[in-house]
Protein backbone atom coordinates (compact mmCIF):
# COMPACT_ATOMS: atom_id res chain seq x y z
CA UNK A 1 0.00 0.00 0.00
CA UNK A 2 1.36 3.40 -0.97
CA UNK A 3 1.41 6.43 1.31
CA UNK A 4 1.69 10.02 0.12
CA UNK A 5 1.99 13.22 2.06
CA UNK A 6 -0.52 16.04 2.33
CA UNK A 7 1.15 18.34 -0.22
CA UNK A 8 1.41 15.57 -2.81
CA UNK A 9 -2.24 14.66 -2.55
CA UNK A 10 -3.59 18.22 -2.56
CA UNK A 11 -1.72 18.83 -5.80
CA UNK A 12 -2.74 15.46 -7.22
CA UNK A 13 -6.44 15.44 -6.53
CA UNK A 14 -7.80 16.90 -8.24
CA UNK A 15 -19.36 31.83 -24.78
CA UNK A 16 -18.85 35.17 -23.18
CA UNK A 17 -20.41 37.87 -21.04
CA UNK A 18 -23.34 38.20 -23.44
CA UNK A 19 -24.16 34.53 -22.97
CA UNK A 20 -23.98 34.95 -19.21
CA UNK A 21 -26.39 37.89 -19.30
CA UNK A 22 -28.82 35.86 -21.41
CA UNK A 23 -28.53 32.92 -19.04
CA UNK A 24 -29.18 35.24 -16.09
CA UNK A 25 -32.35 36.56 -17.76
CA UNK A 26 -33.54 33.02 -18.42
CA UNK A 27 -32.86 32.08 -14.81
CA UNK A 28 -34.93 35.02 -13.57
CA UNK A 29 -37.82 33.57 -15.60
CA UNK A 30 -37.32 30.16 -14.03
CA UNK A 31 -37.02 31.53 -10.49
CA UNK A 32 -40.17 33.62 -10.72
CA UNK A 33 -42.22 30.54 -11.58
CA UNK A 34 -40.75 28.14 -9.05
CA UNK A 35 -43.15 28.83 -6.19
CA UNK A 36 -45.73 27.00 -8.29
CA UNK A 37 -43.37 24.15 -9.13
CA UNK A 38 -44.85 20.67 -9.09
CA UNK A 39 -44.21 18.54 -6.01
CA UNK A 40 -41.60 15.81 -6.20
CA UNK A 41 -42.69 12.66 -7.98
CA UNK A 42 -42.25 9.28 -6.34
CA UNK A 43 -40.08 7.26 -8.70
CA UNK A 44 -37.32 4.73 -8.00
CA UNK A 45 -34.01 6.30 -7.00
CA UNK A 46 -32.07 3.37 -8.48
CA UNK A 47 -32.30 2.02 -12.03
CA UNK A 48 -30.22 -1.10 -12.78
CA UNK A 49 -29.69 -2.87 -16.07
CA UNK A 50 -31.58 -6.11 -16.58
CA UNK A 51 -30.69 -8.75 -19.19
CA UNK A 52 -28.21 -6.40 -20.82
CA UNK A 53 -30.50 -3.34 -20.98
CA UNK A 54 -30.72 -0.23 -18.82
CA UNK A 55 -33.90 1.58 -19.86
CA UNK A 56 -35.74 4.41 -18.12
CA UNK A 57 -37.71 7.60 -18.56
CA UNK A 58 -35.90 10.74 -17.41
CA UNK A 59 -37.57 14.14 -17.09
CA UNK A 60 -35.87 17.47 -16.35
CA UNK A 61 -38.24 19.89 -14.62
CA UNK A 62 -38.73 22.38 -11.78
CA UNK A 63 -39.88 20.63 -8.62
CA UNK A 64 -40.55 21.32 -4.98
CA UNK A 65 -38.21 19.06 -3.01
CA UNK A 66 -37.02 18.59 0.54
CA UNK A 67 -33.45 19.44 1.55
CA UNK A 68 -33.40 17.94 5.02
CA UNK A 69 -36.42 19.47 6.76
CA UNK A 70 -36.69 22.49 4.45
CA UNK A 71 -38.55 22.87 1.19
CA UNK A 72 -36.71 24.14 -1.86
CA UNK A 73 -37.63 24.73 -5.50
CA UNK A 74 -34.94 23.21 -7.67
CA UNK A 75 -34.20 21.77 -11.09
CA UNK A 76 -34.45 17.99 -10.94
CA UNK A 77 -34.32 14.78 -12.90
CA UNK A 78 -37.47 12.81 -12.06
CA UNK A 79 -38.20 15.16 -9.17
CA UNK A 80 -35.21 13.96 -7.13
CA UNK A 81 -32.13 15.57 -5.55
CA UNK A 82 -29.73 14.02 -6.37
CA UNK A 83 -31.09 12.42 -9.54
CA UNK A 84 -31.79 8.66 -9.75
CA UNK A 85 -28.69 6.47 -9.59
CA UNK A 86 -28.09 4.46 -12.75
CA UNK A 87 -26.16 1.18 -12.70
CA UNK A 88 -24.94 -0.86 -15.67
CA UNK A 89 -22.26 -3.37 -16.66
CA UNK A 90 -19.81 -3.57 -19.58
CA UNK A 91 -21.58 -4.62 -22.76
CA UNK A 92 -24.99 -3.30 -21.65
CA UNK A 93 -27.19 -1.16 -23.87
CA UNK A 94 -28.43 2.09 -22.32
CA UNK A 95 -31.72 3.58 -23.51
CA UNK A 96 -32.94 6.80 -21.87
CA UNK A 97 -36.20 8.42 -22.93
CA UNK A 98 -35.44 12.02 -22.03
CA UNK A 99 -37.97 14.87 -21.79
CA UNK A 100 -37.06 18.51 -21.26
CA UNK A 101 -39.69 20.30 -19.18
CA UNK A 102 -37.37 23.18 -18.27
CA UNK A 103 -37.76 26.68 -19.68
CA UNK A 104 -34.26 26.45 -21.20
CA UNK A 105 -32.67 24.21 -23.82
CA UNK A 106 -30.67 21.35 -22.32
CA UNK A 107 -29.08 17.95 -23.07
CA UNK A 108 -27.27 15.11 -21.26
CA UNK A 109 -23.54 14.46 -20.81
CA UNK A 110 -22.42 11.06 -19.49
CA UNK A 111 -19.37 12.34 -17.65
CA UNK A 112 -16.44 9.90 -17.66
CA UNK A 113 -18.07 7.15 -19.71
CA UNK A 114 -16.01 5.93 -22.66
CA UNK A 115 -18.77 5.96 -25.27
CA UNK A 116 -19.23 7.63 -28.69
CA UNK A 117 -19.42 11.46 -28.75
CA UNK A 118 -21.71 11.30 -31.76
CA UNK A 119 -25.36 10.55 -32.54
CA UNK A 120 -27.57 10.11 -29.49
CA UNK A 121 -24.79 8.95 -27.19
CA UNK A 122 -22.48 11.43 -25.38
CA UNK A 123 -23.13 14.21 -27.89
CA UNK A 124 -22.85 17.56 -26.11
CA UNK A 125 -23.71 19.45 -29.30
CA UNK A 126 -27.33 18.29 -29.17
CA UNK A 127 -29.87 20.89 -28.09
CA UNK A 128 -33.18 19.67 -26.68
CA UNK A 129 -35.58 22.59 -26.57
CA UNK A 130 -38.23 23.18 -23.87
CA UNK A 131 -41.05 20.70 -24.23
CA UNK A 132 -39.08 18.41 -26.55
CA UNK A 133 -37.98 14.80 -26.02
CA UNK A 134 -35.06 12.73 -27.26
CA UNK A 135 -34.16 9.05 -26.96
CA UNK A 136 -30.54 8.54 -25.94
CA UNK A 137 -29.14 5.11 -26.81
CA UNK A 138 -25.64 3.64 -26.73
CA UNK A 139 -23.82 0.41 -25.91
CA UNK A 140 -21.12 0.37 -23.26
CA UNK A 141 -17.90 -1.27 -24.48
CA UNK A 142 -17.35 -4.80 -23.19
CA UNK A 143 -13.96 -3.78 -21.73
CA UNK A 144 -15.22 -0.63 -20.00
CA UNK A 145 -13.68 -0.17 -16.53
CA UNK A 146 -15.78 -0.36 -13.39
CA UNK A 147 -16.10 2.99 -11.70
CA UNK A 148 -18.07 5.96 -10.44
CA UNK A 149 -19.33 8.14 -13.28
CA UNK A 150 -22.22 10.62 -13.52
CA UNK A 151 -24.62 12.51 -15.78
CA UNK A 152 -25.51 16.19 -16.00
CA UNK A 153 -26.51 18.88 -18.55
CA UNK A 154 -23.99 20.18 -21.08
CA UNK A 155 -25.88 22.68 -23.24
CA UNK A 156 -23.28 25.40 -23.65
CA UNK A 157 -24.31 28.71 -22.09
CA UNK A 158 -26.64 27.05 -19.57
CA UNK A 159 -24.39 24.38 -18.04
CA UNK A 160 -23.53 26.21 -14.82
CA UNK A 161 -27.10 27.46 -14.34
CA UNK A 162 -28.62 24.01 -14.68
CA UNK A 163 -26.06 22.09 -12.63
CA UNK A 164 -26.28 24.71 -9.88
CA UNK A 165 -30.02 24.19 -9.94
CA UNK A 166 -29.59 20.53 -9.02
CA UNK A 167 -29.37 18.49 -12.25
CA UNK A 168 -26.87 15.73 -11.45
CA UNK A 169 -26.94 11.97 -10.88
CA UNK A 170 -24.57 9.03 -10.46
CA UNK A 171 -23.89 6.51 -13.22
CA UNK A 172 -22.21 3.43 -11.70
CA UNK A 173 -20.37 0.87 -13.79
CA UNK A 174 -20.13 -2.50 -12.05
CA UNK A 175 -17.17 -4.76 -12.72
CA UNK A 176 -14.03 -6.43 -11.41
CA UNK A 177 -13.32 -3.90 -8.66
CA UNK A 178 -16.64 -4.72 -7.01
CA UNK A 179 -15.71 -8.42 -6.77
CA UNK A 180 -12.47 -8.04 -4.80
CA UNK A 181 -13.33 -9.82 -1.51
CA UNK A 182 -12.28 -7.04 0.89
CA UNK A 183 -14.17 -4.43 -1.15
CA UNK A 184 -17.21 -6.63 -1.61
CA UNK A 185 -17.38 -7.14 2.16
CA UNK A 186 -17.31 -3.40 2.90
CA UNK A 187 -20.54 -1.46 3.34
CA UNK A 188 -21.09 0.64 0.20
CA UNK A 189 -22.25 4.27 0.46
CA UNK A 190 -22.81 6.83 -2.30
CA UNK A 191 -22.10 10.48 -1.47
CA UNK A 192 -23.23 13.17 -3.93
CA UNK A 193 -21.94 16.60 -2.85
CA UNK A 194 -23.97 19.61 -4.04
CA UNK A 195 -24.33 23.23 -2.98
CA UNK A 196 -27.24 25.62 -3.47
CA UNK A 197 -27.87 29.35 -3.12
CA UNK A 198 -31.45 29.84 -1.90
CA UNK A 199 -33.46 32.87 -0.86
CA UNK A 200 -35.73 33.00 2.19
CA UNK A 201 -38.50 31.16 0.35
CA UNK A 202 -36.28 28.32 -0.81
CA UNK A 203 -35.98 29.55 -4.39
CA UNK A 204 -32.72 29.54 -6.30
CA UNK A 205 -30.96 32.88 -6.42
CA UNK A 206 -30.39 34.19 -9.93
CA UNK A 207 -26.92 34.34 -11.43
CA UNK A 208 -27.13 38.14 -11.27
CA UNK A 209 -26.61 37.79 -7.52
CA UNK A 210 -23.75 35.29 -7.75
CA UNK A 211 -20.03 35.72 -8.40
CA UNK A 212 -20.09 33.92 -11.70
CA UNK A 213 -16.66 35.17 -12.80
CA UNK A 214 -15.11 33.33 -9.88
CA UNK A 215 -17.64 30.50 -10.14
CA UNK A 216 -20.79 30.48 -8.08
CA UNK A 217 -21.02 28.74 -4.73
CA UNK A 218 -24.03 28.29 -2.47
CA UNK A 219 -24.30 28.51 1.30
CA UNK A 220 -26.37 25.31 1.54
CA UNK A 221 -24.19 22.19 1.16
CA UNK A 222 -25.90 18.82 0.94
CA UNK A 223 -24.83 15.19 0.78
CA UNK A 224 -27.47 13.17 -1.06
CA UNK A 225 -29.86 16.13 -0.71
CA UNK A 226 -29.46 16.37 3.07
CA UNK A 227 -27.50 19.03 4.99
CA UNK A 228 -25.25 17.32 7.57
CA UNK A 229 -26.55 13.73 7.34
CA UNK A 230 -25.41 10.92 9.64
CA UNK A 231 -23.65 7.79 8.36
CA UNK A 232 -22.77 4.65 10.27
CA UNK A 233 -19.76 2.38 10.15
CA UNK A 234 -20.70 -1.30 9.98
CA UNK A 235 -19.93 -4.20 12.26
CA UNK A 236 -17.74 -5.70 9.52
CA UNK A 237 -15.36 -2.85 10.19
CA UNK A 238 -14.99 -1.07 6.85
CA UNK A 239 -17.05 1.21 4.61
CA UNK A 240 -16.59 2.04 0.93
CA UNK A 241 -17.49 5.61 0.02
CA UNK A 242 -18.07 6.52 -3.61
CA UNK A 243 -17.91 10.32 -3.65
CA UNK A 244 -18.98 12.71 -6.42
CA UNK A 245 -18.35 16.46 -6.44
CA UNK A 246 -21.46 17.58 -8.34
CA UNK A 247 -21.05 21.24 -7.42
CA UNK A 248 -20.67 23.88 -10.11
CA UNK A 249 -17.57 25.54 -8.65
CA UNK A 250 -16.94 24.48 -5.05
CA UNK A 251 -13.83 22.48 -4.15
CA UNK A 252 -14.16 19.92 -1.35
CA UNK A 253 -11.09 19.24 0.79
CA UNK A 254 -12.40 16.39 2.89
CA UNK A 255 -11.10 15.09 6.20
CA UNK A 256 -12.69 12.60 8.61
CA UNK A 257 -11.74 13.19 12.23
CA UNK A 258 -9.18 10.64 13.54
CA UNK A 259 -9.47 8.51 10.41
CA UNK A 260 -7.48 7.94 7.26
CA UNK A 261 -8.84 7.46 3.77
CA UNK A 262 -7.60 4.57 1.64
CA UNK A 263 -8.01 5.70 -1.96
CA UNK A 264 -8.89 2.80 -4.27
CA UNK A 265 -10.23 4.52 -7.41
CA UNK A 266 -10.23 7.87 -9.21
CA UNK A 267 -12.41 9.09 -12.09
CA UNK A 268 -11.23 6.48 -14.59
CA UNK A 269 -11.44 3.46 -12.29
CA UNK A 270 -9.30 1.44 -9.90
CA UNK A 271 -5.75 2.19 -8.78
CA UNK A 272 -3.12 -0.53 -8.68
CA UNK A 273 -3.22 -0.65 -4.85
CA UNK A 274 -4.77 1.40 -2.01
CA UNK A 275 -3.14 4.77 -1.28
CA UNK A 276 -3.24 6.01 2.31
CA UNK A 277 -4.17 9.71 2.62
CA UNK A 278 -5.33 12.00 5.42
CA UNK A 279 -7.22 14.42 3.13
CA UNK A 280 -9.12 14.11 -0.12
CA UNK A 281 -9.37 17.07 -2.49
CA UNK A 282 -12.18 16.87 -5.06
CA UNK A 283 -12.58 19.63 -7.63
CA UNK A 284 -15.88 20.04 -9.54
CA UNK A 285 -16.58 16.95 -11.63
CA UNK A 286 -14.12 14.68 -9.85
CA UNK A 287 -14.97 11.40 -8.14
CA UNK A 288 -13.08 9.19 -5.75
CA UNK A 289 -13.64 5.85 -4.07
CA UNK A 290 -12.18 5.39 -0.60
CA UNK A 291 -12.19 2.72 2.08
CA UNK A 292 -12.52 3.80 5.71
CA UNK A 293 -11.61 1.44 8.54
CA UNK A 294 -13.58 1.53 11.77
CA UNK A 295 -10.44 1.48 13.88
CA UNK A 296 -11.30 4.09 16.54
CA UNK A 297 -13.36 4.01 19.71
CA UNK A 298 -17.17 3.98 19.29
CA UNK A 299 -18.53 7.51 19.11
CA UNK A 300 -19.26 10.34 16.69
CA UNK A 301 -16.77 11.73 14.17
CA UNK A 302 -17.21 14.69 11.85
CA UNK A 303 -16.63 14.75 8.11
CA UNK A 304 -15.08 18.17 7.52
CA UNK A 305 -14.63 20.38 4.49
CA UNK A 306 -11.31 22.11 5.17
CA UNK A 307 -10.44 25.56 3.80
CA UNK A 308 -9.01 25.71 0.30
CA UNK A 309 -7.90 28.83 -1.58
CA UNK A 310 -8.77 28.37 -5.25
CA UNK A 311 -7.88 31.96 -6.18
CA UNK A 312 -9.71 35.19 -6.79
CA UNK A 313 -10.17 37.96 -9.34
CA UNK A 314 -9.45 41.58 -8.41
CA UNK A 315 -11.39 44.63 -9.49
CA UNK A 316 -8.67 45.81 -11.84
CA UNK A 317 -9.02 42.67 -13.93
CA UNK A 318 -12.60 43.45 -14.78
CA UNK A 319 -12.10 46.93 -16.14
CA UNK A 320 -14.90 48.21 -13.95
CA UNK A 321 -17.56 47.01 -11.54
CA UNK A 322 -19.43 44.59 -13.78
CA UNK A 323 -20.36 41.42 -11.93
CA UNK A 324 -17.79 42.05 -9.22
CA UNK A 325 -20.19 43.33 -6.61
CA UNK A 326 -19.01 45.80 -3.95
CA UNK A 327 -16.10 43.95 -2.39
CA UNK A 328 -13.61 44.49 -5.22
CA UNK A 329 -12.48 40.87 -4.93
CA UNK A 330 -14.30 37.86 -6.31
CA UNK A 331 -13.63 34.96 -3.99
CA UNK A 332 -15.80 32.63 -1.93
CA UNK A 333 -13.00 30.77 -0.18
CA UNK A 334 -13.97 29.78 3.36
CA UNK A 335 -11.39 30.18 6.10
CA UNK A 336 -12.77 27.75 8.69
CA UNK A 337 -13.59 24.02 8.53
CA UNK A 338 -17.23 23.18 7.84
CA UNK A 339 -19.06 20.07 9.05
CA UNK A 340 -20.62 18.16 6.14
CA UNK A 341 -21.75 14.96 7.89
CA UNK A 342 -21.48 12.97 11.10
CA UNK A 343 -20.13 9.42 11.25
CA UNK A 344 -21.44 7.26 14.07
CA UNK A 345 -20.01 4.10 15.62
CA UNK A 346 -22.90 2.35 17.29
CA UNK A 347 -20.69 -0.26 18.99
CA UNK A 348 -17.28 -1.83 18.82
CA UNK A 349 -16.53 -3.33 15.42
CA UNK A 350 -14.42 -6.15 14.09
CA UNK A 351 -11.10 -5.27 12.42
CA UNK A 352 -11.07 -5.33 8.63
CA UNK A 353 -8.19 -5.87 6.21
CA UNK A 354 -7.41 -3.84 3.10
CA UNK A 355 -6.97 -5.39 -0.34
CA UNK A 356 -3.38 -5.58 -1.49
CA UNK A 357 -3.88 -5.40 -5.26
CA UNK A 358 -6.71 -3.68 -7.14
CA UNK A 359 -5.93 -3.51 -10.84
CA UNK A 360 -3.20 -3.16 -13.45
CA UNK A 361 -2.58 0.25 -15.02
CA UNK A 362 -0.28 -0.13 -18.02
CA UNK A 363 2.31 2.52 -18.80
CA UNK A 364 1.43 4.36 -22.00
CA UNK A 365 4.03 4.68 -24.78
CA UNK A 366 5.86 7.98 -24.98
CA UNK A 367 4.14 9.95 -27.75
CA UNK A 368 5.61 11.90 -30.63
CA UNK A 369 2.97 14.64 -30.41
CA UNK A 370 3.06 17.16 -27.54
CA UNK A 371 0.55 20.02 -27.43
CA UNK A 372 0.40 23.06 -25.15
CA UNK A 373 -2.77 24.58 -23.70
CA UNK A 374 -2.60 27.86 -21.77
CA UNK A 375 -5.47 28.67 -19.38
CA UNK A 376 -6.13 32.33 -18.66
CA UNK A 377 -8.75 35.08 -18.88
CA UNK A 378 -9.06 38.40 -20.66
CA UNK A 379 -11.29 40.80 -22.57
CA UNK A 380 -12.80 39.92 -25.94
CA UNK A 381 -14.36 42.47 -28.35
CA UNK A 382 -18.12 42.51 -27.96
CA UNK A 383 -17.99 39.84 -25.25
CA UNK A 384 -16.41 41.52 -22.23
CA UNK A 385 -14.50 39.38 -19.73
CA UNK A 386 -14.03 35.82 -20.95
CA UNK A 387 -11.98 32.77 -19.99
CA UNK A 388 -9.49 31.58 -22.57
CA UNK A 389 -7.62 28.53 -23.80
CA UNK A 390 -4.57 29.52 -25.86
CA UNK A 391 -5.80 33.10 -25.94
CA UNK A 392 -9.19 32.29 -27.47
CA UNK A 393 -12.70 32.04 -26.04
CA UNK A 394 -14.87 29.14 -27.18
CA UNK A 395 -16.59 29.36 -30.58
CA UNK A 396 -18.98 26.55 -31.50
CA UNK A 397 -18.13 26.69 -35.21
CA UNK A 398 -14.38 26.31 -34.72
CA UNK A 399 -12.28 23.15 -34.40
CA UNK A 400 -9.50 23.92 -31.93
CA UNK A 401 -7.61 20.61 -31.85
CA UNK A 402 -7.45 17.69 -34.28
CA UNK A 403 -6.07 14.30 -33.27
CA UNK A 404 -5.83 10.87 -34.89
CA UNK A 405 -7.75 7.87 -33.59
CA UNK A 406 -5.59 5.11 -32.07
CA UNK A 407 -2.72 7.47 -31.24
CA UNK A 408 -1.27 8.69 -27.93
CA UNK A 409 -0.53 12.35 -27.22
CA UNK A 410 0.91 14.42 -24.37
CA UNK A 411 -0.86 17.65 -23.48
CA UNK A 412 0.87 20.26 -21.36
CA UNK A 413 -1.70 22.40 -19.57
CA UNK A 414 -0.29 25.68 -18.25
CA UNK A 415 -2.31 27.87 -15.89
CA UNK A 416 -1.08 31.47 -16.23
CA UNK A 417 -4.19 32.94 -14.60
CA UNK A 418 -5.06 33.88 -11.02
CA UNK A 419 -7.43 31.01 -10.24
CA UNK A 420 -7.12 27.21 -10.10
CA UNK A 421 -8.80 25.40 -13.01
CA UNK A 422 -9.92 21.73 -13.12
CA UNK A 423 -9.34 20.57 -16.72
CA UNK A 424 -11.81 17.98 -18.07
CA UNK A 425 -11.56 15.91 -21.26
CA UNK A 426 -14.58 14.10 -22.70
CA UNK A 427 -14.68 10.49 -24.00
CA UNK A 428 -11.10 9.34 -23.26
CA UNK A 429 -9.40 8.87 -19.90
CA UNK A 430 -5.80 9.98 -19.41
CA UNK A 431 -2.85 9.57 -17.05
CA UNK A 432 -1.17 12.50 -15.30
CA UNK A 433 2.54 12.26 -16.12
CA UNK A 434 4.01 15.19 -14.22
CA UNK A 435 3.38 18.48 -12.38
CA UNK A 436 5.97 21.21 -12.88
CA UNK A 437 8.28 18.51 -14.21
CA UNK A 438 7.91 16.24 -11.18
CA UNK A 439 6.46 12.76 -11.82
CA UNK A 440 3.28 11.59 -10.14
CA UNK A 441 3.82 9.23 -7.17
CA UNK A 442 1.37 6.61 -8.49
CA UNK A 443 -0.47 5.87 -11.76
CA UNK A 444 -4.20 6.58 -12.13
CA UNK A 445 -6.78 6.97 -14.85
CA UNK A 446 -8.40 10.42 -14.83
CA UNK A 447 -10.90 12.50 -16.77
CA UNK A 448 -10.49 15.72 -14.72
CA UNK A 449 -7.24 17.12 -13.35
CA UNK A 450 -6.58 20.17 -11.21
CA UNK A 451 -4.18 22.70 -12.73
CA UNK A 452 -3.35 25.15 -9.92
CA UNK A 453 -2.54 28.75 -10.84
CA UNK A 454 1.08 29.16 -11.85
CA UNK A 455 1.59 25.44 -12.49
CA UNK A 456 2.03 23.14 -15.50
CA UNK A 457 0.49 19.68 -15.68
CA UNK A 458 1.35 17.13 -18.37
CA UNK A 459 -1.22 14.45 -19.22
CA UNK A 460 -0.92 11.46 -21.58
CA UNK A 461 -4.03 10.53 -23.58
CA UNK A 462 -4.75 7.42 -25.64
CA UNK A 463 -7.45 8.25 -28.19
CA UNK A 464 -9.26 4.94 -28.50
CA UNK A 465 -12.30 3.41 -30.18
CA UNK A 466 -14.41 6.44 -31.10
CA UNK A 467 -13.97 9.10 -33.76
CA UNK A 468 -16.02 12.29 -33.74
CA UNK A 469 -16.25 15.78 -32.31
CA UNK A 470 -16.21 16.50 -28.59
CA UNK A 471 -14.81 19.06 -26.12
CA UNK A 472 -12.33 19.79 -23.33
CA UNK A 473 -12.90 22.56 -20.79
CA UNK A 474 -12.56 23.93 -17.29
CA UNK A 475 -14.99 22.19 -14.95
CA UNK A 476 -15.68 25.33 -12.97
CA UNK A 477 -18.72 25.48 -15.21
CA UNK A 478 -19.16 29.25 -15.15
CA UNK A 479 -15.68 29.40 -16.68
CA UNK A 480 -16.72 26.89 -19.34
CA UNK A 481 -19.86 28.89 -20.17
CA UNK A 482 -17.71 32.05 -20.30
CA UNK A 483 -15.31 30.64 -22.86
CA UNK A 484 -12.78 28.22 -21.30
CA UNK A 485 -13.61 25.34 -23.66
CA UNK A 486 -12.24 23.97 -26.91
CA UNK A 487 -13.59 21.65 -29.58
CA UNK A 488 -11.68 18.44 -30.24
CA UNK A 489 -12.01 16.49 -33.50
CA UNK A 490 -10.91 12.85 -33.28
CA UNK A 491 -10.30 11.68 -36.83
CA UNK A 492 -10.65 8.02 -37.76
Amino acid sequence: MKKINRRQFITLAAAGAGTAVAASWMWERVSSSQLSAKPAIDLPKLHKSNNGLLELNLEASNRAVKLGDKQAYLLTYNGQIPAPRLEAKPGDTVRIHFTNNLSQATNLHYHGLHIPPTGNADNVFLSIEPGESLNYEFTIPSNHPAGTFWYHPHRHGFVAEQLFGGLAGLFIMRGELDEIPEIKAAKEEFLVLQDFALDGEGRLMSSAHMSIMTGREGDVITINGDPNPTFSLPAKGMVRWRILNASTSRFYRLSLENHLFYLIATEGGALTEPVEISELLLTPGQRAEVLIKADQKPGKYRLLNLPYDRGAMGMGMMGGGGMMGRTGMMSRNEDTPRVLATINYGSAVKPASLPKKLSVIPALPKPKQVRRFELNHGMAPGMGMVFLINGQPYQNNRIDTQVKLNTVEDWEIINTGVMDHPFHLHVNHFQVISRNGQPEPYPAWKDTVLVPRGETVRIRIPFRDFAGKTVYHCHILDHEDLGMMGTLAIQG
